[in-house]
């Protein structure tokens, strides 16, 4: 089957970053044409003139089975949020996990996320419902010391065991996650990279989060946490560090060497109100590669890719006193190509080329928030002007997934109704 989407400012985020006026047709999952005028017709013809068509974008850390957890936990200092979420992980059921997770695709669909890295756990679980949903994702099975688990079992061999049920799926890949050095010891810490390693598959963590956090682990080891995990041999190219608010030079040197990636979390870093601002600049200066994520529904409250973004550039303007600081040529990167690269995936998706996977989404031009709108422009309006309702079609691996309002392969209307008693079970829990 092709599809052709026809008459777009096709973004193409290619190496020369070209933005175009032309067609893209689809056929078999990937891109086969980029241009001015396809000249062929298609199974399905889409008229996308006068809007956006751009990558999807990869959200490189959440955690969406906590969707149906909105409001649950708001408003509290950090320590008693931690308490009273690790409670509610603790009773979770299948059923509203699966729910969340849902929920949480259709959020992602609905604002124009392609592919995104999840950490949790009972990630075989959240995998059919993001198989059903028809989304492209990563989903980390999050280890720690049996000691602080609710888990059954060694959590790096429940992760094993998880990985080695799912090969071989088109769109989900089973990684390996880490929940911070405040519950991972050293072995637990080494087997995780090592699992990594072993089946080439990324590792996401989360990372000098918090100043007590950072404080807490030097006082027990001499060490600050990025300094303990290159100590140890536990970084690599395939980590990719959540939040990482807290470092010096040394450890963004560090994870440079390691030639790791980073995905920082500005929204939930701020609603918490944790402090410490992701180095950017730096990690760009010494070789990390920087993507974005949202961070779960309970400390960020959305999924929005956009707002992401755009608060990205506020924070690092602000703080650093300078508007040059951070592009938006540079954050529509970050949301695109570093997510890419950052989960091993750039040979196949993160622009528009021929032959990459067909991973699309396409904005409303119509839109007044985007207009004016030509091409010197458009990238500026991405990042600065865009919201997650412009998206008009999502399409993963060729397939369709949202038009126009419509949903191709979630029951809107069962998940959405069904949301608001999960989100009570939890409460009273």
């Amino acid at each position: 089957m092709v599809t052709v989407i026809r008459g777009a400012t096709v973004v193409t985020q290619n190496a020369n970053r070209d933005v175009l006026v032309g067609d893209v047709a689809v056929e078999g999952g990937r891109i086969a044409y980029v241009g001015p005028s396809y000249d062929g017709t298609g199974d399905e013809e889409i008229d996308a003139k006068g809007d956006v068509l751009m990558p999807g974008m990869v959200n490189t850390h959440t955690h969406v089975a906590m969707s149906v957890m909105k409001g649950v936990v708001d408003d509290l200092r950090f320590d008693e949020f931690l308490d009273r979420v690790f409670v509610i992980d603790s009773d979770r059921t299948d059923a509203d996990m699966e729910l969340g997770a849902t929920l949480g695709c259709m959020e992602m669909i609905r604002g124009g996320t392609t592919t995104f890295v999840d950490l949790y756990y009972s990630q075989d679980v959240i995998a059919r419902a993001v198989e059903a949903a028809g989304l492209r994702a990563v989903l980390c099975w999050c280890c720690l010391d049996e000691e602080f688990t609710t888990q059954k079992g060694n959590p790096v061999d429940n992760c094993r065991r998880f990985c080695a049920s799912l090969s071989g799926s088109n769109r989900i890949t089973p990684a390996v996650g880490l929940q911070g050095v405040y519950v991972c010891n050293e072995e637990t810490c080494v087997s995780a990279r090592e699992l990594s390693d072993n089946l080439g598959v990324p590792l996401n963590l989360h990372l000098s989060e918090t100043r007590g956090e950072v404080n807490e682990h030097k006082r027990k080891t001499g060490m600050r946490p990025a300094e303990w995990l290159a100590h140890i041999g536990a970084l690599s190219e395939r980590c990719i560090a959540a939040h990482a608010a807290w470092l010096t030079p040394r450890e963004v040197s560090l994870m440079g060497e390691a030639g790791m990636s980073v995905s920082t979390c500005p929204v939930s870093n701020m609603k918490l109100a944790t402090g410490g601002i992701a180095p950017v600049p730096e990690f760009l200066e010494r070789g990390v590669n920087v993507s974005v994520g949202t961070d779960g529904s309970t400390t960020n409250n959305t999924l929005d890719m956009f707002a992401e973004m755009k608060t990205l550039a506020l924070l690092q303007k602000s703080s650093r006193w300078d508007p040059t600081v951070v592009t938006a040529q540079q954050l529509l990167d970050f949301a695109t190509l570093g997510g890419a690269k950052a989960i091993g995936m750039a040979d196949e998706i993160g622009s528009i080329e021929a032959g990459k996977r067909a991973d699309l989404i396409v904005l409303d031009g119509k839109a007044p928030n985007l207009r004016p709108l030509v091409p010197e422009n458009v990238v500026s309006n991405i990042a600065y002007s865009a919201s997650s309702l412009n998206v008009r079609l999502t399409m993963c691996d060729g397939r369709v997934l949202y038009r126009d309002g419509m949903y191709s392969t979630i029951n809107a209307e069962d998940t959405l109704s069904r949301s608001e008693g999960a989100w009570s079970y939890l409460c009273r829990r």
